[in-house]
Order: C-alpha cells, then sequence, then structure tokens
C-alpha cells in the first residue's frame, strides 16, 4: 500500500475517533473498554479526541504537501483546539482547578507561535 493512501486511512480512522471522542465520549469509553466515563473522564475523553484530531491534521498534511511540516500542523491543531477547549470549561465553571488558567494561556500563547510559524513556513 503506497504511504501517501496508508497515510489518508490512517488520518480518517483517527479524525472519526476523535471526533466521536469530542462528541460522546462515554460511549465511546463504554464500546472501546465496556465502561463508560463520567465526570473528570469526559472532559479527559474529549481532550484525547482532541488530540486524534491533531494526529489525523497531522497525517493529512504529511500526506498532501510532503513539503510542509505535518508535525507543526497537528501541534498547531492540537493547541488551538485545547486551548478554546479548556477555555470553555472554565468558563461553563463546572470544572476549574488551579492549573487550568495557565493551561489555557500556555496552550493558546503555544496555538499563536504555532500558527506565526505556520504562515511563515518556508521547506
Amino acid at each position: 500500500m503506497p504511504v501517501a493512501l496508508l497515510l489518508a486511512v490512517a488520518a480518517f480512522i483517527e479524525a472519526a475517533t476523535g471526533a466521536a471522542l469530542v462528541v460522546a465520549p462515554s460511549t465511546v469509553g463504554f464500546l472501546l473498554l465496556g465502561n463508560g466515563l463520567s465526570g473528570t473522564g469526559l472532559s479527559v475523553g474529549r481532550l484525547a479526541g482532541i488530540a486524534l484530531l491533531a494526529l489525523a491534521a497531522g497525517s493529512w498534511v504529511g500526506r498532501q504537501e510532503p513539503g510542509r511540516n505535518a508535525a507543526l500542523a497537528a501541534m498547531l491543531t492540537y493547541n488551538v483546539l485545547a486551548a478554546i477547549y479548556l477555555a470553555y470549561l472554565g468558563v461553563e465553571g463546572a470544572q476549574v482547578g488551579k492549573l487550568l488558567w495557565p493551561a489555557v494561556a500556555a496552550h493558546a500563547g503555544l496555538g499563536l507561535l504555532l500558527a506565526r510559524a505556520w504562515l511563515s513556513y518556508q521547506p
């Protein structure tokens, strides 16, 4: 199987799994592990889904544009989505630990730096 096709299949599978974790983490947990998720497990499951979406983005970029930095695409995707989701949790107020807002700031800052690197990237 050609590498580009393999990366496309892997990206699709990881994106589908990641999207399912973001939308219904308890159901995915039940189907994979035999138990649903609750409480903070739901938030961690959604964050894992975001990580899988970022992995899919990196795989897709690596397949589409071999000269483009796939790791940069994956880290940019993860940091932006993680900052948005963690900020949402903080604004919602249901789950706020001592490091939530510093984590939001760190992911947002990294996301901005990575976006700048993405826009100016030249292989």
